[in-house]
């Protein structure tokens, strides 16, 4: 009986591993008749030709391991529990390390490429310091491993995503790129999100702002360090950069004045923040020319941590990756490169390590108290931590401007 109970289970295994990549098997033959019969016809009517959509897909199949996928006749996984970084630990964010080496390899390179990077500068606008930044965030100066199809992911993605719609369109744009000739289905590589080349974009990006700067008929973010600077200084450029200004400055706000005034919609010129006793936290006065020039209030985490006065520059950086930190990151970056700066001077504080379901839960509770915190998502953006702030000030607590543990209960 030992001996048959052993002989079932070995069969049953046997049985159960050609199953699944059956499975597998059937679901790779709806991927191919999906791309014949579905993208493969609207790509041919927005422009893209037969011929490279045939070499596009030639051997392409899907890629399992990315995240998020969703096969066919499969349920989405339910939202898990998640905490984030913007409020969770932001110092970790900012790394000493990380940003000491790609601040020492950004004034390197800033010297080896100072001619590319003065002409990027007049042609558009933008600090060669701040491209820099940008590209030493994304791809680690053009280093860092890219090596993933990009049609292989886009394809995977548009096919059974959590997201299929977006990753539709980008696919379909990275086949006008391969059908323009910039660059052929097999060299162009990403990241397992589809983002492509150095400069990290994705193909309706690319379509948008890539740049031929080095002149030889390509836009190629690929292999070319010109083509790279020059597409991320056009994006910038493109998303509303203002050539007169900084990025922001670190500040101390003084206790008496509410931390419930940050964000765009609530700019003031620079001066009257400085009429309100706010100042640089390294002494200095504030560039004299941006003393009419609309600045904004910018509390990352609240009291708990550094503050800011912000220029418009600050929300095109934003552009690039929608997050403060991001932003931040790159303006701290970009000034050790150009001026040899260290790190914020505040601390970092404790935040209490809120999930992303709990401050969901407090942006519910405020919205029916009547406040306007953005978009209700479980993450605490400007209106959020203003409307916190308005809140406490309200109820007789000691304004934060950001949520924590002992607001849970609170805010019911």
């Amino acid at each position: 009986m030992r001996i048959s109970s052993v002989i079932l289970l070995v069969v049953s295994a046997l049985f159960s591993l050609p199953a699944a990549a059956a499975d597998k098997a059937a679901v790779e033959k709806q991927f191919r008749a999906w791309i014949a019969k579905d993208l493969s016809p609207e790509a041919e009517k927005s422009g893209v030709s037969k011929q490279t959509i045939t070499a596009a897909f030639d051997g392409v199949t899907l890629n399992w391991d990315l995240p998020d996928l969703v096969p066919p006749g499969e349920k989405p996984k339910g939202e898990q529990k998640q905490s984030q970084a913007e409020f969770s630990s932001p110092a970790s964010y900012f790394s000493e390390k990380r940003l000491q080496g790609l601040a020492a390899s950004g004034r390197t390179l800033a010297a080896t490429h100072a001619a590319t990077l003065k002409k990027i500068e007049r042609t558009y606008g933008v600090p060669g310091s701040v491209v820099l930044a940008i590209w030493g965030r994304e791809s680690g100066f053009g280093r860092a491993a890219i090596p993933y199809s990009a049609i292989e992911v886009l394809a995977t993605k548009a096919f059974m995503s959590t997201r299929k719609d977006l990753f539709r369109r980008e696919l379909i744009a990275a086949l006008h790129i391969i059908d323009g000739g910039d660059v052929k289905a097999g060299e162009m590589k990403g990241s397992w999100a589809g983002a492509m080349g150095q400069p990290q974009f994705l193909p309706t990006s690319y379509l948008k702002y890539a740049a031929d700067f080095d002149g030889d008929g390509h836009r190629n973010i690929w292999t070319s360090v010109p083509d790279s600077l020059a597409s991320i200084a056009n994006y910038l450029a493109k998303k509303g950069w203002k050539a007169d200004r900084d990025w922001g400055f670190e500040v101390t706000i003084p206790a008496g004045v509410s931390c419930a005034q940050e964000g765009p919609d609530l700019a003031k010129p620079l001066g009257d923040w400085g009429k309100l006793g706010i100042k640089r936290i390294t002494g200095k006065a504030f560039p004299s020319n941006e003393a009419k020039a609309e600045s904004m209030m910018l509390l990352p985490a609240g009291r708990h941590g550094p503050e800011f006065i912000v220029s418009p520059n600050f929300y095109v950086i934003k552009e690039y990756n929608n997050s403060d930190l991001y932003a931040l990151f790159i303006g701290n970056l970009a000034d050790r490169i150009a001026f040899g700066s260290g790190p914020f001077k505040a601390e970092w504080g404790s935040v209490g390590k809120m999930l992303r379901s709990d401050v969901l839960a407090m942006q519910k509770a405020l919205v029916a108290k009547g406040y306007d915190v953005g978009k209700v998502d479980g993450l605490p953006g400007y209106k959020t931590r203003r409307s916190l702030g308005d809140w406490q000030q309200k109820n007789g607590l000691q304004p934060s401007c950001y949520p924590d543990e002992s607001l849970k209960s609170a805010l019911r």
